[in-house]
């Protein structure tokens, strides 16, 4: 829709010509606070206004009162809840995870002349509600007054320094750029619910998921709805999460799996607004004193980060595709017989009986006996990870089984058509349906495919798709536009499940996602382009996912695909070296892509690879570490630079640094030049490769570094564990023998 400057249309989507028969409510303000079980309760309002441009009420339809509930969790939370949709406000769902150290906090509430003053058990004042008359010194009546409103503060943990308050922004009364609380209905009914928080003129915003964009996501609109990203440089996204985090260090979880859209500052730069497809509003708003504070938090909500298998913070080489076990078994050997080390050999798309026709069985003629190439495999300490999709094609060994037994999305039309769910850009194939996750029969048939491969002896599987699924069908549990946010939630739980079940570890390597999906680890950042720009693509994803609540995140090295020409043009040998280091300081590093990855391809630089995937193992002992204390904070494995400095302006700007852990800045090269300018936090710093020293504070303007070398800091005074030996795999590794390294006078340089 084209840009009108009118809130109805640009962020309400009505139809501009104001041809539907739609209506939008505004609240005004609260007639009624009570408390009830520990909860306060608003009665509010909701003026009907008139269909036009300009918004004014329209008093000849009579208003609806609607019911917002305020309730406090500890530690530091508030949730809001409205529903004109007949929802029930719950505790348990697929996305909330409620941690044990979370309880519900009574709230009370007194008057003091107009001014409600919420508090909790601890006498913390947690919201306010004004309803005293707003300063006035009356001169024209050249516009009408303003609409009443709630005028609504939250204290998500008490800070009376960092108010987070319903917003009635607008220019004139019949000008409004956001409303504070607003739904939109139509003759079906209640649909489309807004809400809006006031925001500082420089405040700043991250997280919303694996979103593609610089650090500050200030001025920026987003659809939360998950679609293939083809790519990591544009506005799609596999992994949108209803989150976000502000500078002003509180964060917002918008518990909702519908389509939805978040503006930050964009339509008005005074205000947040969310809109929900679905006429309910629960939101929670979340308080801490950092950053991590705030993610923890968050996880507190919707689950914690499983720990994964030390085997999987190792090398996994695929590339698409593999298509027999003689081609698998001779890279496989020549990696040990060269020791290259790794852990996970990938099968992609071409270990069915047809490419990209997944039937969960391997093809017998390229793989005569798939549980003994396994076995074999393991036994030299390669680890099969095997692809596959949550969709059954029309030629596929269990489409009628499937069919027959409602495990698959069924067309609403009999006679209409769709793969939409299914097609990539790679196949033809007809998908007939979706694997319906909303019902438990279907999902047990799922683990049923996936059990049979665990058992024979494969380690993880490749949760690839999800995003996408048939929309013009019928699911048991939902419709589809509830469910297509979700789903990649329920399907990688499913295999999840399975796979600690039958194998003790749980793991899988997934591409789509939604609140609450870190809790299966692990995810990966798509389809990106081999160059500098799909690398710094995938890391400005990475850092915003993991201010989104997720621990684990990885990326194809060096990219997935080729340039101009997708499948078939070659690689640049410099875009591999400066993406494998990149992926040595990330929580797991796949090789992957549309044409040959093996690092001996590329004679020119297989010796600097070599020598950095050694380093990948010599810093095995403080990855697992970091990985284990992500499991049980806000941490994230790759951390964007706010999170540890928060009150530097500049670091909330900062999209190609980042923490590895809590010991390592880094600063990956991604230009052709070998250098780059490097921006220092406060203190003092060591380069952790040639151990220059060098002062904090400032930005370093084109600081050189061969290819060879990474500028990688560490503080002085750091200790790092680190394995003292080079191996073949994780199976050589005893981490008992780890030693540390101190960052001391004595330190000169860690050499690879």
């Amino acid at each position: 829709m084209k840009q009108t400057n009118y809130h109805l249309f640009d962020f309400m989507d009505f139809d501009r010509h104001l041809q539907r028969d739609e209506r939008l409510w505004k609240c005004w303000q609260a007639t009624d606070i009570r408390e009830y079980d520990g909860d306060i309760i608003l009665t509010v309002p909701f003026q009907c206004q008139k269909l036009q441009e300009d918004m004014a009420p329209d008093t000849d339809v009579p208003q609806e009162s609607q019911t917002l509930t305020l309730r406090a969790y500890s530690p530091d939370m508030l949730r809001l809840f409205v529903t004109m949709s007949g929802d029930e406000m719950t505790d348990h769902d697929d996305m909330l995870e409620l941690a044990d150290d979370v309880s519900h906090e009574p709230l009370s509430f007194h008057n003091d002349g107009g001014l409600y003053i919420i508090t909790d058990s601890k006498g913390r004042t947690r919201a306010t509600l004004d309803t005293r008359p707003y300063k006035q010194d009356h001169w024209s009546d050249l516009l009408p007054a303003p609409q009443p409103t709630t005028w609504l503060t939250l204290y998500p943990d008490g800070d009376p320094s960092k108010p987070v308050a319903l917003s009635d922004d607008h220019f004139s009364p019949p000008r409004y750029d956001a409303l504070p609380l607003g739904y939109v209905t139509t003759p079906e009914g209640h649909e489309r619910a807004t809400i809006s928080f006031k925001c500082e003129h420089d405040e700043c915003f991250a997280g919303t998921g694996e979103r593609f964009r610089k650090m500050d996501l200030s001025g920026q609109t987003f659809q939360l709805k998950n679609q293939d990203g083809q790519g990591v440089n544009n506005r799609r996204c596999y992994k949108n999460i209803p989150f976000y985090l502000s500078s002003r260090i509180y964060g917002v979880f918008y518990h909702t799996s519908d389509y939805c859209k978040l503006s930050l500052a964009d339509q008005s730069t005074r205000s947040v607004q969310f809109m929900c497809d679905r006429a309910t509003l629960d939101v929670f708003v979340i308080g801490g004193e950092t950053p991590e504070a705030v993610l923890h938090n968050y996880r507190r909500l919707t689950g914690f980060p499983s720990m994964p298998p030390l085997w999987s913070f190792g090398i996994w080489m695929s590339r698409m595709t593999y298509f027999s076990a003689d081609e698998v078994n001779a890279i496989c050997r020549r990696m040990r017989e060269e020791h290259w080390p790794c852990d996970v050999i990938h099968l992609d798309t071409g270990w069915f009986r047809t490419d990209w026709l997944c039937e969960w069985k391997f093809n017998p003629q390229r793989f005569p006996d798939p549980k003994g190439f396994i076995h074999n495999l393991r036994d030299h300490g390669f680890r099969v990870s095997l692809w596959q999709l949550p969709y059954v094609a029309e030629g596929a060994e269990q489409i009628d089984e499937a069919r027959r037994n409602h495990y698959i999305s069924e067309p609403k039309d009999q006679k209409a058509h769709s793969g939409a769910g299914g097609q990539s850009n790679f196949s033809a194939l007809d998908y007939a349906g979706t694997i319906d996750f909303t019902y438990p029969k279907a999902t047990e048939w799922y683990k049923g495919l996936l059990r049979n491969l665990l058992e024979m002896g494969v380690s993880c599987i490749k949760t690839d798709f999800g995003e996408n699924i048939h929309m013009d069908h019928k699911y048991h549990g939902m419709n589809a536009e509830r469910l297509n946010n979700l789903y990649g939630l329920l399907y990688q739980r499913a295999a999840f499940e399975i796979t600690k079940q039958v194998t003790g570890e749980g793991i899988v390597w997934a591409r789509s996602a939604w609140a609450g999906c870190q809790r299966y680890p692990l995810h990966w950042g798509g389809d990106s382009e081999s160059s500098w720009d799909g690398m710094a693509g995938s890391l400005k994803g990475g850092l915003h996912f993991g201010l989104s609540g997720f621990a684990f995140w990885s990326h194809d090295v060096p990219g997935f695909h080729s340039h101009p020409d997708f499948m078939n043009s070659p690689l640049d040998e410099k875009v591999y070296v400066r993406w494998t280091q990149f992926g040595v300081f990330t929580s797991h590093i796949r090789y992957h892509g549309t044409c040959k990855r093996e690092p001996w391809e590329y004679p020119n630089i297989a010796p600097i690879v070599k020598r950095w995937w050694r380093l990948r193992y010599r810093l095995i002992p403080y990855i697992e570490q970091q990985a284990e204390l992500t499991t049980h904070s806000g941490w994230p494995m790759i951390q964007a630079l706010l999170l540890r400095h928060p009150h530097d302006r500049q670091v909330w700007h900062i999209d190609d640094e980042y923490y590895f852990g809590q010991s390592f800045l880094v600063a990956p090269v991604m230009s052709d030049d070998n250098k780059r300018d490097i921006y220092l936090p406060e203190g003092k710093w060591v380069n952790f490769f040639t151990g220059e020293r060098l002062d904090g504070g400032r930005w370093i303007y084109g600081y050189e570094c061969p290819l060879e070398l990474m500028p990688v800091f560490v503080r002085p005074g750091t200790k790092i564990p680190v394995y003292p030996d080079d191996v073949d795999c994780t199976d050589d590794m005893d981490l008992s023998k780890a030693v540390t390294i101190t960052i001391d006078d004595n330190f000169t340089s860690y050499k690879i």
